[in-house]
């Protein structure tokens, strides 16, 4: 039975995935927890992504509690230097999500957004102004007086 000290890096077997982090049963029988944050090198929106229940995963001891709560890290438990071990923490995701909108016209410049926008900003302008003016009764309406 390895034992548990800081800064070892050990395998063990993921047995729950919560929105916060995977719980990993260790050699030995303890059982500590990855959070989101280090599972991958980059931004982790669902940890399913990368890992899923019963996977094998190398993991590095961060801390060891007097209460037994054991942090772990994946993402520091892999050599920072290693293609294929960057490949491995990558998503399980096939292809990254485009925005379609403007998938007829190819892809706008900011010019070309900003131009739009502000046309679109100006006719909203003018359509509420006319909403409003018409229920005023006008531009003149009924409490406007002219000092002439």
């Amino acid at each position: 039975m390895p034992s548990i000290e800081v800064g070892a890096v050990v395998e063990g077997v993921v047995t729950g995935i919560t929105n916060f982090g995977a719980f990993v049963l260790l050699p030995g029988g303890g059982t500590g927890l990855v959070h989101i944050s280090e599972v991958a090198d980059t931004y982790v929106r669902d940890i399913n992504d990368y890992i899923q229940k019963k996977d094998k995963v190398k993991v590095k001891i961060l801390s060891v509690n007097g209460d037994g709560k054991i942090g772990l890290s994946i993402k520091r438990a892999s050599s920072v230097g290693s293609r294929e071990k960057k490949r491995e923490a990558a998503p399980r995701r096939s292809a990254p999500r485009r925005n379609t909108r403007f998938s007829g016209r190819g892809r706008m410049s900011f010019e070309d957004k900003l131009a739009k926008f502000l046309k679109d900003s100006d006719e909203r302008q003018q359509d509420l102004r006319r909403n409003t003016e018409s229920k005023r009764g006008g531009s003149r309406g009924p409490f406007r007086q002219s000092f002439n």
